[in-house]
């Protein structure tokens, strides 16, 4: 399971989040306490709003703990709205375009979890596609795939009901197939002025997700994990749950599926 971290604030370092606090992003890299394995070494990205609408996207292979231009870039970029993200792979070569955030126009999106045979339904999937946001696809992974989805969904919908028929999507391919779904999703997104988020398992286990709004200066952040040890401040996102977070704060809805 890989580990994320979304921000929403005034603008501040990204090192804020992703580098400084006692249990950050970049800790989580290597010692995740809430995850089926510790370390998240299959690469890492960071997606991040600025004067333009479309986020800036910095990707690389390597684990997040080995980079130090990771370190340098937290230092010196600041932003009011940013995505992070370490990777453990389930699905897709451990190469830059599967890293995760992933991004079309306005939007980032990142994911931690897994779409159970992916190979068996990835056709059926591709096939929903509109042309480009087909051709807009550069991995190889169900989570790029999930996103453009997503997009696709979003055009004629909300965010909420876009994630919805997404869903509906991955188990009408699995019906499709005659594959039993397997899905574990918890996904983050952002349009450049909201965070949006969703937990999702047709299992016990959806990936974890929290929330908290008094980080630096009152900011607000969806994580996987709480960033530090202050977690009476983090609150669970339940699972089967959608999440919008505005300003400082959020607005959840079960997920009707």
């Amino acid at each position: 399971m890989c580990r994320l971290t979304a921000y929403l604030g005034t603008e501040i370092p990204l090192e804020n989040i992703i580098i400084r606090p006692a249990h950050s992003l970049l800790v989580q890299s290597h010692d995740a306490e809430e995850s089926k394995i510790a370390v998240n070494g299959d690469g890492f990205g960071i997606a991040w709003y600025g004067h333009d609408e479309r986020p800036g996207l910095y990707r690389d292979v390597l684990p997040a703990w080995a980079d130090a231009n990771l370190t340098n870039l937290c230092r010196m970029v600041k932003s009011g709205l940013f995505l992070a993200h370490v990777r453990a792979s389930t699905t897709g070569e451990t190469m830059r375009t599967n890293c995760h955030p992933f991004t079309y126009g306005k939007w980032s999106f990142m994911h931690n979890g897994q779409v159970g045979d992916f190979h068996l339904l990835r056709r059926n999937l591709e096939n929903i596609l509109p042309d480009p946001l087909y051709n807009a696809r550069n991995g190889t992974t169900d989570s790029e795939l999930l996103f453009h989805l997503l997009m696709h969904f979003m055009t004629s919908n909300g965010p909420k009901k876009a994630a919805e028929l997404t869903i509906e999507a991955l188990h009408k391919a699995a019906e499709d197939t005659k594959t039993d779904p397997f899905l574990r999703l918890t996904c983050v997104f952002s349009d450049g002025v909201q965070l949006y988020g969703f937990r999702y398992a047709t299992d016990a286990f959806a990936p974890t997700l929290y929330f908290a709004n008094n980080l630096d200066n009152g900011g607000a952040s969806l994580s996987s994990e709480p960033l530090d040890g202050n977690e009476h401040d983090w609150h669970m996102i339940d699972a089967n749950c959608y999440v919008e977070v505005k300003g400082r704060e959020k607005h959840i809805e079960p997920l009707s599926i």
